[in-house]
C-alpha cells in the first residue's frame, strides 16, 4: 500500500514540477546544446554510452545543463546513482554513502556514482573525506559547480577528476527549448515573444523556461498563444527593438560618447545595450580597445580599468557585472583623451609596410652568441644605466629612419608630463653631445 501511495505522490509531483524539470531529456539525443562534448563521437558522450566514466567535474554557469547531464548519466549507467547536495550534506553523510558503496560493491559487485551538486560548497574536510574513495575507485564522483574549480575544489580531488567546461547555452539552443516548452504546455509562442525570452535568458535554460511557464499562464493556459506582451509581463521587462542596424548604431553612439567625454550619454547607451541583451563581453572588448585608441598615455590607468571590467564580466557575469561595466564607463568617459598611441603605431606600420628601416643598426644586434662579436654585432653599444641620469646619445632607429617621429604626446593628462620628460631627456643628450664635442676639440 505504501508503494502505491508513493507512486501516486510521484505522479502528482511530476505533474506539478516546474516546466524546466518536466522538460528534462531522458536520452542523450534529446539534449540541447553542448555538441562539442555530447554530439555523436564526442569524448564525454563516448564515455557515457560505454558506461566507462571516471570521476569528473562539470563546470558551467547556472542553467547550462549540469544537473540534466548528470541525470542522463544516471539513465545510461548500470552503477548505482546517488545524489547529494553540498549545501546541506555533512561529513557524516559522505561517510554513510561511502559505507553503502562498499557494501553494494561487496554484495552485488555494483559500483556507485555520486553526483555532488554545488561541489564548491564542500569545505576542505568534506572534500578530504571523499578523496580516498575517489582515489581507489570505490566512488565515481560527478561534481557540478558554477565556480572556478581551480579555486574551489581541493587540488588532490581535482587532479583525480576530468574537468569538462560547459558554456552557457546559445540563443539557438534556448529558442529550441522554448519551442519544446510551449509544446509541452500545449500552447504556441510567437517569434517576437520567443526572441524576447531568449535575449533575456542570458544562456540560462532554467530562467527561459520559468519565464515561459509564467507567460503561458498569462496568455490563458492550454491552447493559448504566448505573445510579446505576455513575455514582457512574465519578465517584468519591456522588449527593446534592437535589430542589426540598431546594434551597429547604438555601439557607435556608445563609443563616440565615451570619446567625447559625455559620461551620461555613455551610461545611457550602455543601459540600452544591456536591456537589449547585448553580449556584455562585446561591450567590454570595445571599451578595452577605446582605452588605448582614444585615451592611451593621457591616462594609462584606463586600460587597466577596462581590462578589469572585461575580466569581471567573465568572472561575475550579468546582472552583477553591470556595476563593473558602469564603473569602467564612468572612468573612460571622464578620463583625459589622446589618440597619440593610435597615431604612433599607424605611422610606424606605414614605414614598415613601405619597406623602410629593414637594417638593424650593428651596435643593437644580438652579441651573445658565439662568433657575434667577430661580425661586429653589439660592438659600440652603450648601456644607458652606466650613465648617472640614465640617458646616452645613441642611435636606436635604422639609418634610413633617423628623422622618424611617431609618438607625439598631446597636452592632455599624463602626456603633459611625458612631453616634459622627453624634452628634458633631449636637453640632457644635447648637453652630453656638446661636452663630448668640446673634449674632442681639446
Amino acid at each position: 500500500m505504501s508503494d502505491l501511495f508513493a507512486s501516486a505522490a510521484a505522479e502528482v509531483m511530476q505533474r506539478r514540477a516546474p516546466l524546466a524539470a518536466r522538460l528534462r531529456p531522458r536520452r542523450l539525443d534529446d539534449l540541447v546544446g553542448h555538441e562539442e562534448l555530447l554530439g555523436p563521437g564526442a569524448p564525454l558522450r563516448t564515455l557515457i554510452e560505454a558506461d566507462r566514466l571516471t570521476s569528473l567535474i562539470l563546470w558551467g554557469p547556472p542553467g547550462c545543463g549540469k544537473t540534466t547531464l548528470a541525470r542522463l548519466i544516471a539513465n545510461h549507467t548500470e552503477k548505482e546513482f546517488v545524489t547529494l547536495s553540498a549545501v546541506s550534506a555533512s561529513v557524516k553523510d559522505v561517510r554513510a554513502i561511502i559505507e553503502d558503496a562498499r557494501r553494494r560493491l561487496g554484495e552485488r559487485s555494483v559500483g556507485t556514482i555520486l553526483f555532488l551538486d554545488e561541489v564548491h560548497r564542500f569545505n576542505k574536510a568534506q572534500q578530504d573525506a571523499l578523496l580516498p574513495s575517489v582515489e581507489d575507485g570505490l566512488l565515481t564522483l560527478i561534481g557540478a559547480t558554477t565556480e572556478n574549480p581551480y579555486f574551489e575544489v581541493n587540488a588532490p580531488l581535482l587532479s583525480r577528476s576530468n574537468l569538462f567546461r560547459l558554456n552557457e547555452l546559445t540563443n539557438t539552443a534556448i529558442s529550441e527549448l522554448l519551442t519544446r516548452g510551449a509544446s509541452r504546455e500545449e500552447a504556441s509562442i510567437t517569434k517576437e515573444a520567443a526572441e524576447h525570452l531568449t535575449s533575456r535568458a542570458d544562456g540560462d535554460a532554467r530562467r527561459a523556461l520559468t519565464a515561459l511557464e509564467v507567460a503561458v499562464i498569462l496568455a490563458g493556459g492550454q491552447g493559448s498563444q504566448v505573445k510579446l506582451v505576455h513575455a514582457e509581463q512574465a519578465l517584468d521587462a519591456r522588449a527593446h527593438r534592437y535589430g542589426d542596424d540598431d546594434h551597429y548604431d547604438v555601439v557607435s553612439a556608445f563609443i563616440k560618447s565615451l570619446r567625447g567625454s559625455d559620461v551620461d550619454a555613455a551610461l545611457h547607451w550602455l543601459a540600452r545595450m544591456l536591456e537589449a541583451g547585448e553580449d556584455a563581453r562585446f561591450i567590454a572588448r570595445r571599451m578595452v580597445i577605446l582605452a588605448s585608441e582614444d585615451i592611451g598615455m593621457a591616462d594609462p590607468m584606463s586600460l587597466l580599468i577596462a581590462d578589469a571590467a572585461a575580466r569581471a564580466v567573465e568572472f561575475v557575469g550579468l546582472p552583477e557585472a553591470q556595476l563593473n561595466l558602469a564603473q569602467a564607463v564612468i572612468h573612460l568617459a571622464t578620463a583625459p583623451k589622446s589618440n597619440a598611441a593610435l597615431t604612433a603605431i599607424s605611422r610606424a606600420r606605414q614605414d614598415v609596410q613601405s619597406g623602410r628601416g629593414r637594417q638593424v643598426p650593428i651596435h643593437l644586434r644580438d652579441g651573445h652568441y658565439s662568433g657575434a662579436q667577430t661580425l661586429g654585432h653589439g660592438v659600440g653599444y652603450v648601456y644607458p644605466h652606466r650613465s648617472s641620469d640614465g640617458a646616452v646619445d645613441q642611435q636606436y632607429l635604422p639609418e634610413d629612419l633617423l628623422d622618424a617621429r611617431y609618438y607625439e604626446p598631446s597636452g592632455n593628462g599624463l602626456e603633459r608630463d611625458i612631453a616634459e620628460r622627453r624634452k628634458d631627456h633631449r636637453e640632457v643628450l644635447d648637453a652630453t653631445e656638446a661636452n663630448n664635442s668640446e673634449e674632442s676639440e681639446i
